[in-house]
């Protein structure tokens, strides 16, 4: 069996994936400062002899030089994610993504140890050919509008990721995650499921941003982490970038209305100017939707789980959670 390192392992992506790592046989490390995730969320793996955890910083270059040595290969998971989180901390986002990122690329170097880089749907900006698809072009806002910023670092890292393969020969690949949901999300920083739920189940108004008209595409964790697992094990990803999400589109007003259904709440949807959340620079996208051809066709992938067992799963959590 292989060992691989998390970066990022305590948060919600992180936990499922070490989940599903020592579940298959291998031995993982997690490093994690709790900025967004928490410890909590390992509480059904803590006792797993194969996993080993640690909360410090990826920016500890001695201790990620450690961790780095033992292991076959890393998911790059850590970064600052969230809108709210963006816009509230540009500096931290900016470089958290791009020095973490450097970091964890010039130690696995040394060695020749694989990574793969958690990328973002944000990176497409406002392309107007939808589905998005790996080889379409960007297209970003104004460095005024600090949610370009969170595109921009991941773009770095990107592209430092690719070079590293290109120059170097070390393996690497990116994954462009859409709106990965499920269980131990958490809506502190913005994430809409787990906000609307908790809303509903409180009996609060849905606080829905704009006209809501807005559509987005929503894939289970475990569906995601499945492909994140998939593509780590295969020679012929390295030097590629995935898409990763579910093409099922839904706008955020239908969505606000299916989880008040799920949920049997008589709660009221109500409509917040996007300025009056995030200030006058916010930019939204209307579509944000993935074409996974290329991954379907790489480890021949499909979304198992559709948006309504997305919700059922993430509105049972939050009701243990009353």
């Amino acid at each position: 069996m292989a060992s691989y390192l998390i970066t990022g392992g305590a948060g919600f992506i992180g936990s499922h994936l070490a989940e599903a790592l020592l579940a298959r046989g291998h031995h993982v490390w997690i490093i994690d400062d709790l900025s967004t995730g928490s410890i909590a969320n390992l509480d059904p793996i803590r006792e797993n002899p194969r996993l080993q955890y640690f909360v410090d910083t990826i920016m500890n270059t001695a201790r990620m030089a450690e961790l780095i040595d033992r292991v076959d290969g890393v998911f790059h998971l850590a970064a600052a994610v969230g809108v709210r989180l963006i816009f509230e901390n540009p500096v931290h986002t900016i470089q958290t993504n791009i020095r973490g990122t450097e970091i964890v690329l010039e130690l696995a170097a040394r060695k020749k140890k694989k990574v793969q880089i958690a990328s973002t749907s944000e990176v497409y900006g406002k392309g107007a050919r939808v589905p998005f698809r790996e080889s379409e072009d960007l297209v970003l806002g104004p460095t005024t509008c600090p949610r370009w910023s969170y595109a921009c670092s991941k773009l770095i890292d990107e592209f430092l990721a690719l070079a590293y393969w290109r120059e170097k020969q070390m393996p690497t690949l990116v994954t462009r995650f859409f709106n990965t949901v499920g269980p131990r999300q958490t809506g502190r920083y913005g994430m809409v499921i787990p906000n609307f739920v908790g809303q509903a189940l409180r009996g609060e108004a849905l606080t829905v941003h704009g006209d809501g008209r807005q559509t987005r595409s929503f894939a289970h964790v475990r569906d995601v982490v499945r492909a994140v697992i998939e593509l780590m094990e295969r020679d012929d990803t390295n030097g590629e970038v995935f898409n990763i999400g579910n093409p099922q589109e839904v706008s955020i007003i239908d969505l606000a209305r299916r989880i008040l259904e799920l949920t049997g709440s008589h709660s009221e949807i109500r409509h917040v100017p996007y300025e009056e959340v995030y200030g006058p620079d916010f930019e939204d996208l209307d579509r944000r939707v993935p074409d996974v051809t290329k991954l379907a066709g790489t480890i021949d992938w499909s979304a198992l789980q559709d948006l309504d067992a997305i919700l059922r799963a993430v509105i049972e959590t939050e009701r243990g959670k009353l």
